[in-house]
């Protein structure tokens, strides 16, 4: 326990030195307050535009706050998930290229709690910057838009967050075999979009799937109803992360064996 913690100790101050800690929580904040205020906006952003006919009037039916929120999260899906997969991708292969990782593994020191601190600073990170970004777009979408549902919103959330954390360590995972930044920010990014198309083109064959979470949440806030198979994703995401955090702990084993 006590070299978990030095080692998360570390990973808090090179977080803080690379400004993660920062520009990363502050894109999602732009992102969640964005969408409210491009939407409430919207129809004078239009008729200021200037190309319009003399005496023509835009009439477009403004969204519920749900909708609104369900739009926050699809950003969160695209622009939100390429900005974390970019902030983490070298974790593990950045330390293994600059001979970081051999001089710590020179020592008498636990692969598992060095995994472990890699594991915990990601999802830190995520966590925070989601929470805050949704936080501002609930806010901004309460004050400019409408009411939203705090249980569906509560849940889409922490649904949202899952996936978020599945993408994470699907990102540590690839950063555990690869060295090449670009590779692994390709392989990551590719392996979850496909995840996640597949889930809305095929949602028959792919009910329990990780990427099926994006889906649910989004629908959650939309929908009366609840969505179906929620569960069985989360639980499924649940243990693909579990043996992502297995073969990079046996990665890293590998590694300090070398050494």
């Amino acid at each position: 326990m006590k070299q978990f913690l030095l080692f998360f100790r570390k990973e808090m101050l090179e977080m803080g030195r690379s400004y993660k800690w920062l520009w990363v929580p502050l894109v999602f904040l732009m992102l969640g307050i964005m969408q409210p205020v491009v939407t409430r906006f919207m129809p004078v952003i239009l008729e200021s535009s200037g190309n319009m006919p003399k005496g023509m009037t835009i009439t477009i039916e403004p969204p519920s706050g749900k909708e609104v929120m369900a739009q926050t999260l699809g950003q969160f899906n695209s622009v939100g998930l390429l900005i974390l997969v970019l902030s983490i991708m070298t974790l593990i292969s950045g330390e293994r290229q600059s001979g970081v990782s051999q001089m710590i593994f020179a020592k008498p020191v636990s692969y598992v709690s060095y995994a472990a601190a890699k594991w915990a600073i990601m999802l830190s990170l995520i966590t925070a910057s989601f929470v805050l970004g949704y936080a501002g777009a609930w806010y901004y979408t309460m004050q400019m838009i409408g009411s939203v549902e705090t249980a569906a919103a509560v849940k889409a959330g922490l649904l949202f967050l899952l996936w978020l954390w599945f993408a994470g360590s699907l990102t540590l995972f690839m950063s555990s075999l690869m060295n090449s930044a670009a590779g692994i920010a390709f392989v990551s990014l590719g392996v979850a979009v496909l995840i996640s198309m597949s889930s809305e083109w095929l949602p028959q064959d792919t009910a329990y799937s990780p990427g099926f979470l994006s889906q649910i949440s989004m629908h959650w806030l939309q929908a009366s109803e609840e969505p179906t198979g929620a569960l069985g994703s989360a639980i499924l995401s649940l243990m693909c992360m579990i043996f992502f955090f297995v073969i990079v702990a046996h990665q890293v084993k590998i590694r300090k064996a070398k050494v």
